[in-house]
């Protein structure tokens, strides 16, 4: 069932018509005797797929060419009179596709529905009647193609919502001018405008007593993403910002995607036969519509759609070598692929034969596909745009291929031919392994193995366009800004951008094993970052009456970011907030997106009143790294701005420590996670390819390394087996398969070229599954964000729980930076003292260095010192 609602329009001002009426799925054009049919067709041919187009020359002389003109270019339905109708019918076009201008009593007639005038401003007069005639209609069903015949009512202008409303409740479907209607629900947006999805909640029903609707998500090619629930507000919210809005049971409305990236694009909406389950098709971006980073909440795709989601990736990240990077850089051989298998399916047999070849010639079609920038449902809509029509061609072949095949044999393989050319026609699927690419450094040069080593290339100049303006926008409205932005990007309604302590403890109610796990984890971060702490004076007589000393002090007020919203980050919290409380900071700020209902997840908050944290700023991204860089009324300035963060806050951070107005530092850049593993023939494979998956499956950006120390073929095909055998048990394996496309082992004769090549890299995880580890090889580790050694150190424990800080360098930056430590939240102070005996062994040497630069003022002060003790 359609949405019960047919927005009309001249083909005049059809554009402005197309884009209010896209999510309604269907709009009504009505011709004159002036429009051009053949500029009114070009425009459905061009525009075919983005709408069910009904045109109506009921009140035009016009024949049957020239309605089947308009069905051959795609138009969905066409309304004509009712002689015109059945001069359609015995030209042989379906009923489907026809409507009658004309009474409904008329509903013998072989027609898909009937569309009648109301000229009444209020539908009470015609109400009666319309429910009758619908009704009568429900009861026939459209010859050959099945289906209840459909009333449609003309209304006038002037009609109201109420009157137009019933129309629908008679099970009827009004036609409205387009320029009555509005997707805007506010009352004050819609002005004397009809809100269109009063139409569609008028149909909707349900049996749930919480009164929600039960809804169904499919993507363009109708295949089912998820079951969720609607309410009236998520309909009108979808419709009106043209996105995926639904009604979450715990959380209230639910914009999809706005915390996860998952965003959706509303394509159109409609319903179920009986009106009881609403149908949104939309364009899903992002890793996919379910929570565990699946395109579907019913499973991976499959046949077409798993094919077309492989080869994107492909497109992206083919490792080079793979067959799949030949195809798309070679045309010749994909051409030659594309004809070579389209002749052996034309020549097989049997029915293994033909499912076999078919499937090559599809994997080499979407190769193509894919290649020139189309999807599988761009392919769809074109065969149904070659189903829309009515008129066929006689469809012979071209005389070069008629004559390819008389030349071909007739002579066929025997039916074990097709399963002994297997391995060579299943070869382009041996990519879909999750694999690394493997080099051997031995055998390689020095600019491939630095290629290998490179990480993604991470571009910032188009992030910072849209970073700038809202760190502006913060400085220049402070919380205003900020509440500004959690409607925005959070979609709630804040009274106040922070939470101050003390925090209630309604806000960190948690359960008893979970409180334990984060007392265990802040108790051993504590214990070593407490043993970080530089509590002695640094003394030194440089000479006899000079005293040179250093000590050291705590930053005073430091802005840690956690990232969230939905998600729930604690280790990050403690990571930051715990070597804070040790060093002593007095003033630390949390910053953290809020939740749909304006709180922050209870792991975070309680972490925060553990480390005495005095506020929690609800904004996430660049407005929460503005808000702490420069202040607002609400939001203290820091001194220095700590933690982890998208390429977004990222951005900001690098931005705000380079503005002498914010007089702010930042602990480190970022980038995506990585991890280095060095193993040799002592290494359990299956420890090392969780090391290496517990990297892989933080983003697709993510890189990981593996230094195989003098490994042979079969020891290195164990740890791929077991990488493979865990990746696919793993939820987030498509964002695994991603990561591993552009990850590589390295082959190595020895631990002194794998540390060599270790020390290149300067991982921010380095994982050391060899032997003598801790004796022998760490002491070699020049540049790393954290090692982990020996076969029961995972890198995950050092994220959680061991003690060391897991807010590390990455990108390279373990060759300058340090982690998160307790002196990142310090700073040092020299001092000096002389004594008389100390001026006059040191003065004349800085009065000569004085005046060798031409600071007599420098000069001067030893001087007039040493003048006073002569």
């Amino acid at each position: 069932m359609s949405f019960p609602l047919l927005p009309k329009t001249s083909f005049a001002e059809i554009s402005s018509a197309q884009a209010l009426a896209k999510p309604i799925g269907q709009l009504l054009i009505t011709l004159t005797p002036t429009d051009d049919l053949s500029k009114v067709s070009t425009y459905i041919k061009t525009n075919f797929g983005t709408l069910e187009f009904y045109v109506d020359i009921s009140t035009l002389e016009e024949s049957v060419d020239s309605a089947i003109k308009l069905l051959d270019a795609g138009v969905y339905r066409v309304i004509v009179t009712p002689n015109l109708a059945a001069d359609l019918v015995s030209a042989g076009v379906s009923p489907l596709r026809i409507l009658a201008a004309a009474p409904a009593s008329t509903n013998d007639q072989d027609v898909s529905g009937f569309v009648v005038t109301d000229t009444s401003s209020s539908s009470s007069s015609s109400s009666s009647s319309i429910l009758s005639a619908a009704k009568d209609l429900a009861k026939k069903l459209i010859p050959e193609t099945g289906g209840a015949k459909h009333l449609y009512v003309s209304l006038p202008d002037s009609i109201a919502l109420k009157d137009a409303t019933a129309i629908v409740a008679a099970s009827a479907t009004p036609i409205v001018s387009a320029a009555k209607l509005t997707r805007e629900h506010a009352a004050d947006k819609i002005q004397d405008k009809l809100p269109v999805a009063e139409f569609i909640l008028t149909a909707l029903s349900s049996d749930r007593p919480d009164g929600l609707f039960t809804t169904l998500v499919l993507d363009e090619n109708q295949t089912a993403l998820g079951l969720v629930y609607s309410s009236p507000e998520s309909v009108k919210e979808a419709l009106r910002t043209n996105t995926g809005v639904y009604q979450s049971r715990r959380h209230g409305l639910w914009y999809k995607g706005a915390t996860s990236g998952a965003t959706q694009t509303l394509l159109s909406m409609g319903l179920d036969c009986d009106g009881d389950c609403l149908k949104v098709t939309v364009s899903q971006q992002g890793p996919g519509f379910c929570h565990n980073n699946t395109a579907s909440c019913f499973g991976a795709y499959r046949g077409l759609l798993s094919l077309e989601q492989t080869l994107r990736a492909r497109i992206a990240s083919a490792p080079e070598g793979s067959y799949t990077k030949r195809l798309f850089n070679d045309e010749k051989l994909l051409t030659a692929k594309i004809l070579e298998e389209a002749e052996e399916l034309a020549t097989a047999k049997t029915k293994d034969e033909v499912s076999w070849e078919a499937a090559d010639l599809l994997y080499f079609a979407f190769a193509k596909v894919v290649k020139e920038g189309v999807s599988v449902a761009d392919v769809m809509n074109n065969l149904d745009s070659k189903s829309y029509k009515i008129s066929r061609r006689r469809g012979d072949a071209k005389p070069k291929y008629v004559k390819q095949v008389d030349e071909l044999t007739k002579s066929q393989d025997s039916a074990a031919a097709p399963a002994a050319a297997a391995p060579a026609a299943a070869a382009p699927e041996q990519p879909a392994r999750i694999k690394m690419n493997c080099i051997d450094a031995s055998s390689s040069s020095p600019e491939e193995i630095e290629k290998v080593l490179t990480r993604p290339v991470q571009k910032t100049s188009d992030i910072m366009k849209l970073v700038l303006p809202i760190i502006n926008n913060v400085i220049d409205n402070g919380d205003k800004a900020l509440l500004e932005y959690a409607a925005k990007f959070e979609k709630v309604e804040l009274k106040t951008p922070v939470i101050n302590a003390p925090f209630s403890d309604e806000l960190m109610k948690l359960p008893q094993d979970v409180k334990d796990a984060l007392d265990l984890s802040i108790s051993n971060v504590e214990k070593f970052h407490a043993a970080q702490l530089d509590e002695s004076e640094l003394r030194v007589e440089t000479v006899p009456g000079v005293i040179c000393s250093r000590f050291a002090r705590p930053i005073e007020s430091v802005g840690l970011y956690i990232p969230g919203g939905t998600a729930v980050l604690p280790s990050t919290a403690l990571m930051l907030g715990v070597p804070a409380k040790v060093a002593g900071c007095k003033n630390i700020i949390f910053a953290s997106p809020p939740r749909r209902d304006g709180t922050i997840t209870p792991e975070i908050v309680y972490v925060a009143h553990k480390v005495g944290a005095k506020k929690i700023v609800l904004a996430g991204g660049a407005q929460a790294v503005a808000a702490m860089a420069y202040g607002t009324e609400s939001v203290p300035k820091v001194d220095k701005i700590m933690g982890p963060g998208n390429q977004f806050v990222t951005a900001a951070k690098m931005h705000v420590q380079n503005d002498t107005r914010a007089l702010v530092s930042i602990d480190m850049p970022a980038g995506p996670s990585e991890v280095l593993v060095v193993a040799d023939k002592t290494a359990n494979p299956a420890f090392v390819a969780s090391d290496l998956l517990s990297q892989a499956e933080h983003g697709v950006d993510s890189q990981v390394i593996l230094l195989a120390v003098d490994l042979t073929d079969a020891e290195l095909e164990a740890i791929d087996e077991e990488l493979e055998k865990q990746a696919l048990a793993l939820p987030r394996v498509d964002i695994v398969r991603g990561s591993i496309a552009h990850s590589t082992t390295l082959r190595v004769k020895t631990h002194e070229q794998a540390m060599a090549l270790s020390n290149q890299y300067a991982p921010e995880h380095l994982i050391l599954q060899i032997a003598d580890a801790s004796t022998k090889w760490v002491k070699q580790v020049e540049h790393a964000g954290s090692v982990f050694l020996g076969p029961y150190s995972p890198e995950s424990c050092g994220d959680y729980s061991s003690g060391t800080n897991h807010t590390l360098p990455t990108y390279g930056y373990a060759k300058m930076y340090s982690g998160v430590n307790t002196g990142t939240f310090m700073k040092h102070i020299t001092s000096q003292e002389l004594t008389e005996e100390g001026l006059k062994a040191i003065g004349p040497a800085v009065m000569t260095v004085a005046a060798v630069e031409g600071l007599d003022g420098h000069k001067n002060a030893v001087k007039v010192r040493l003048d006073a003790l002569n």
